[in-house]
C-alpha cells in the first residue's frame, strides 16, 4: 500500500476508472458476439452489427479503446457482414 497521498488519490482513480472501463469491454464483447452470431444465422445481422458499431464508437470516443482498434474491429466486422450477404 501506499504511503504518499497523492499515489493513494492515484490509485482510487485507478480503481474507479478500471470498473467503468471493464463494464465497456464487457458490453463491446457482448454486442459483437451477438453481431458475429447474427451474421452467422442471417437474422437481424445489419441492426446487430450496427448496434456493434455504436457501441465501439462510444468506447473509442471514451477513451477505453484506441482510435485505431476501433477502426480495425469495425473495418472486420463489416467486412464479415458483407462476405455473408
Amino acid at each position: 500500500m501506499a504511503n504518499i497521498k497523492s499515489q493513494i488519490k492515484r490509485n482510487r482513480q485507478t480503481e474507479k476508472r478500471n470498473l467503468r472501463n471493464r463494464k465497456v469491454r464487457s458490453e463491446l464483447h457482448t454486442r459483437t458476439k451477438s453481431a458475429l452470431s447474427a451474421i452467422d444465422e442471417g437474422e437481424n445481422a445489419e441492426e446487430a452489427v450496427h448496434a456493434a458499431i455504436k457501441r465501439i464508437d462510444k468506447a473509442a470516443q471514451q477513451g477505453v479503446l484506441k482510435k485505431n482498434t476501433a477502426a480495425r474491429r469495425k473495418s472486420r466486422l463489416v467486412k464479415k457482414l458483407n462476405a455473408a450477404s
